[in-house]
Parts: structure tokens; sequence; C-alpha cells
């Protein structure tokens, strides 16, 4: 593990650049290009503001919501960040093929930089969400300069997730369609677009309250909705799964890199 992270370290030229061409691919052909990383989320805290302030507007009350369009845009930003970053980490090393057969750079460093090009997409889409803030009064205090905590924990966690994943999507390549399913299904098991004691008297309320990816979303979304730095509690349980989903990816990712280049 220690030789890998040496390896990652002196090809650390090597992912800055893969990172910047990630985002010019993603954006190659947008005429607005990088406008997109702070349009999309806005769009789409829009149309979720129209649907539930006319249809669930009794549901919110009660809630402890201050601003929905603030709560449901950081959730989102969190949400793309992780979904578009774990699927880019799995397609990576196929990829990447022509570079791996051809030069002896370490495999990790193509999750690496997927992930890493998802954060820079992160930080872009930050700034419409300060626009969102000043604009709803929504008090900016000095707990958003603590989201570089809950941004490297994400980071940690999405991650982990990257290298566990992309070893299996190369060996089975249905893989990719389950994780996308999967993808769906937790988006609505976690907290993005309701608040969860909404379904707090639900009997598979359990399933939302011990989902992983819930305990790293609110310590995110905490210093921007409730401009509060989130409990020890909450961070520690937060800092716990990310250490373990790097833990276990990187050793899965390991185990796995011998046998990568035969099927790639």
């Amino acid at each position: 593990m220690k030789i890998q992270l040496v390896r990652l370290y002196d090809y650390r030229d090597l992912i800055v650049a893969l990172v910047f061409r990630e985002l010019k691919v993603r954006y190659r052909r947008s005429v607005i290009g990088f406008m997109w990383s702070m349009l999309q989320p806005l769009l789409m805290m829009i149309v979720l503001q129209f649907v539930f302030s006319t249809l669930f507007t009794m549901e919110l009350r009660g809630t402890g919501i201050r601003s929905y369009p603030v709560y449901v845009l950081a959730g989102i930003l969190f949400w793309n960040f992780f979904s578009q970053s774990i699927l880019t980490s799995m397609n990576s090393l196929r990829a990447n093929a022509n570079i791996l057969q051809k030069l002896p750079v370490p495999m990790a460093a193509f999750p690496v930089a997927a992930v890493l090009s998802g954060l820079v997409n992160l930080l872009l889409a930050l700034i419409p969400l300060v626009g969102l803030l000043i604009a709803q009064g929504h008090p900016l205090g000095y707990q958003l300069f603590f989201l570089p905590v809950p941004i490297l924990l994400a980071a940690m966690f999405t991650l982990g997730a990257g290298l566990l994943l992309a070893p299996l999507s190369i060996f089975f390549t249905d893989v990719v369609e389950m994780v996308n399913v999967c993808l769906t299904l937790f988006f609505y098991l976690t907290p993005i677009i309701y608040p969860k004691t909404i379904v707090s008297d639900h009997p598979f309320y359990w399933v939302i309250r011990f989902n992983p990816i819930r305990s790293i979303l609110e310590i995110f979304r905490d210093p921007i909705h409730l401009s509060k730095i989130p409990p020890l509690s909450h961070l520690s349980v937060s800092l716990a799964i990310a250490v373990i989903a790097l833990g276990l990816g990187a050793w899965v990712f390991h185990r796995a890199s011998d046998r990568i280049p035969f099927y790639i």
C-alpha cells in the first residue's frame, strides 16, 4: 500500500494532466463548457422547488427546513459529485487502456484523477450556491469555512467506492449497469430532495437512517443550510465511514491490480 502511495506521488504530474483532460473531454462539445457545472444543479433545483412548493407544501411544514432551494441545491451538488465520480472511476481504466498497456503507470492514478476532476466541478458549483445563499438572505457565517472538512471526507468516501468498483467493472462488464441502477435507488434512499423527517414513521426508515451516504451528506449540508458545524458525534461517524471505505477500496484495488491488465 505504501509503495502504491509513493508511486502515485511520483506520477502526480500525470494525475494533474488526467484531471485537466477529463474536464476538457466532459465539456468538449458544449457551447458554455464549465458553466454547466453551475447551471445543471441550479436548473434541477428550480424544478424541484416548483414541484415541492406546489404539491408538497404541507409536508415541508414543520420539517426544520429553513430554505428548501438551499437545502435541495446542497444535496444535488453532493450527489452529482458522488455519482459522477463513481461512474467516471469505473470507466477510467478501460478508457485509458492504451496508456496502461504501454507505460508502467500506477493504475490507481486513473480513479484518483476521476475523483479530483469531480472535486473541481463541485468547487465550481459552489459559486452559484453562495449566490443563492445571498439571494435568499441566508446567513453567510464562519461555518462555511468548515466546508473543506466534509468535502475531504466526501472525496475519501467516493475514492474508496471508486477504487472498489473500478476493478469489478473490468472483470464483470454488467457491474456498470448494476451500479447505475443502485445509484438511482440510493438517490431516493438518501434525503437529497426531501427531509428525512417526512419518512421517519415509515417501516423502512432504518434504511435511510443507516445509509452511509446520508451521513456524509448531512455533515456537508449542515454548514450550508443550517449554518452550523456538525456535532462531533456525526463527524466521528462520517470519518469512520470515509476511512473504512477508502481502506477497503484501496485493499481491493491493490489485490486486483495484477489481473486488470489481462482484461482491458
